[in-house]
C-alpha cells in the first residue's frame, strides 16, 4: 500500500495563529500612529514600543508554529 506523502501540518498561511498573529501586529501599529502626546508629555505608545511588542507577537508565532510541528507525526512511515 501507498502512501502518499503529506505535510506534518499546514502551511503557516493557512492558520488560524497566522492570520491572529496579523490582526495584532496591525493593531499595535495603528494604536501606535493614533496615541501620542501632548505639547506637554511624550509620546506613551512610540514607535520603539510598537517595534517590542511586534517583536513579542512575532516570538510568540513562531513559538505556536514550532509547538504545532513538534505535536504533529509524520504520515509516510519514515522511522527518523
Amino acid at each position: 500500500m501507498a502512501h502518499r506523502a503529506d505535510p506534518e501540518t499546514k502551511s503557516s498561511f493557512k492558520t488560524t495563529e497566522f492570520f491572529v498573529f496579523l490582526a495584532a501586529v496591525a493593531a499595535v501599529v495603528v494604536t501606535a500612529l493614533m496615541v501620542s502626546g501632548d505639547a506637554n508629555t511624550a509620546d506613551p505608545f512610540n514607535a520603539e514600543q510598537a517595534l517590542r511588542y511586534i517583536t513579542f507577537l512575532a516570538i510568540g508565532y513562531m513559538i505556536s508554529r514550532g509547538l504545532a510541528k513538534a505535536a504533529s507525526h509524520r504520515r509516510d512511515g519514515a522511522d527518523h
